[in-house]
């Protein structure tokens, strides 16, 4: 546990560093000056701290994965019955979806049902299982699950969802600091203050305004695309690994959602499952009976 939270805390210390380096290097932490904004710079500067942060993690994402929930890569020189079965039908249904690199396959312990897909591109991505699906699920179950992964990985939706998050930051952080600075100036105008501005208001209302627009964003943008792509992705197991696998695959699922890995938050979103929030609007995935209803009531 100790040598998880250190990684965590050590990747974020490096992102942060990392950007600071480059804004501060560029002299792009000068666009609030005597004068006002520099719309300029602070558009420059949003958009670096925004996407850079995401693909940064994006990049380490493989690492973290493995380090987060200890993922056992599997080598196919020495791979048990199991092991081999997982790999082939990974590297077939990878095949099917037309992947020219075959992602790396692992397997993590823990009592969940559950499997996600991540890394930076499609030739460069890992497929996880839990212990706990591959000991509670028949072939025809797990081939569902990997059509899923393998459909994510097939659709770039790390990618894809890694830039919808890097634009959604950009632009929370912008509105935020253009917003805050307008009202700090008309504040300061009725105050008689020659139109000095208070940079404890400044800051104050930045931050609230961050936290603001993040979460409209997540409700508006970055939520809803998210449970598209799962939807994506049950389409498109079910179009390399069979509709009826694909459902019965879902309704399993069901059976075991009261189970929940939580050791790493930041990949819930690239799981096959991740139980609702308390307000569906925060949800990154549909509820299990919406995603089996529409694979259910869709033509082959």
């Amino acid at each position: 546990m100790l040598k998880r939270i250190f990684l965590f805390v050590a990747t974020n210390i490096l992102i942060i560093a990392t950007i600071s380096i480059v804004t501060s290097v560029l002299g792009l932490h000068s666009y609030l000056t005597a004068h006002g904004l520099d719309y300029k710079q602070l558009a420059i500067f949003c958009a670096i701290w925004g996407t850079a942060g995401a693909f940064i993690s994006l990049a380490m994402s493989k690492f973290m994965a493995k380090m987060a929930l200890g993922v056992v890569i599997i080598n196919p020189k020495n791979a048990t019955r199991e092991e081999a079965f997982l790999l082939d039908v990974v590297h077939q249904l990878a095949r099917k979806a037309g992947l020219k690199t075959m992602p790396e396959v692992g397997i993590y312990h823990s009592p969940e049902l559950n499997a996600f897909a991540t890394g930076p591109s499609k030739n460069n991505s890992l497929v996880a299982v839990s212990s706990g699906l591959l000991m509670n699920m028949n072939r025809s179950e797990i081939e569902g699950v990997l059509g899923h992964e393998i459909s994510h990985v097939a659709n770039g939706d790390m990618v894809t969802m890694t830039l919808v998050q890097g634009v959604v930051n950009a632009f929370s952080l912008f509105l935020s600091r253009a917003l805050a600075y307008a009202i700090s100036v008309a504040t300061s105008r009725g105050e008689d203050r020659n139109g000095e501005i208070s940079y404890i208001a400044y800051y104050t209302l930045t931050f609230i305004f961050d936290i603001l627009f993040t979460v409209l964003g997540t409700i508006l943008v970055v939520a809803p695309y998210s449970r598209y792509r799962e939807y994506r992705a049950d389409k498109g197991g079910a179009k390399i690994a069979g509709k009826q696998n694909m459902i019965e695959a879902l309704q399993r699922l069901q059976k075991g959602a009261g189970l929940e890995d939580d050791r790493a938050p930041a990949l819930a979103a690239f799981k096959i499952y991740h139980h609702a929030s308390w307000l569906d609007l925060f949800s990154t995935h549909p509820p299990l009976e919406k995603r089996i209803e529409r694979l259910e009531k869709s033509s082959d």
